[in-house]
């Protein structure tokens, strides 16, 4: 009666996900790739990834880069810094070669990491372990 016909289109039928983006394996790229989704990598990439979103490299997936992302799962290989601030994950046939920062590391057996990690911290670290104390007369051999 008071209208002309038209549905309106509600608020809560509206899904809002981020967008995939999908580098296929016979894909490379060499430059920077910056998205504000979730990407996944089965080709090869060479350069700088800054994903807001999550990060996947597929098991064809070949990328040398410095990554920073949410959450980054490794089937592929990777060679360069990972900084994920939620988790880091290297499945059975990943492989990753450079120094990581992540809140959460898990590797799956068969998976490879070399190089050094740290732990994100959320809050106020607190100081569980003190320097040792060096004694002063160390050294000196007095009976």
């Amino acid at each position: 009666m008071f209208g002309t016909g038209k549905k309106p289109i509600e608020a809560a039928t509206i899904v809002h996900t981020k967008p995939e983006t999908i580098i296929g394996a016979n894909t490379r790229i060499v430059g920077t790739l910056t998205s504000d989704g979730n990407v996944r990598i089965e080709g090869s990439l060479e350069g700088d990834v800054e994903v807001l979103g999550n990060l996947i490299i597929g098991e064809t997936g070949r990328v040398i880069a410095t990554i920073k992302a949410q959450r980054v799962h490794v089937s592929g290989a990777v060679k360069g810094e990972i900084t994920a601030a939620e988790s880091l994950e290297i499945s059975p046939t990943g492989k990753v070669w450079g120094d990581i920062t992540t809140a959460a590391l898990h590797i799956e057996p068969g998976g490879l990491f070399r190089g050094q990690s740290a732990m994100q911290v959320t809050g106020d670290e607190p100081l569980l372990l003190e320097a040792p104390k060096v004694a002063e007369d160390y050294g000196d051999n007095h009976h």
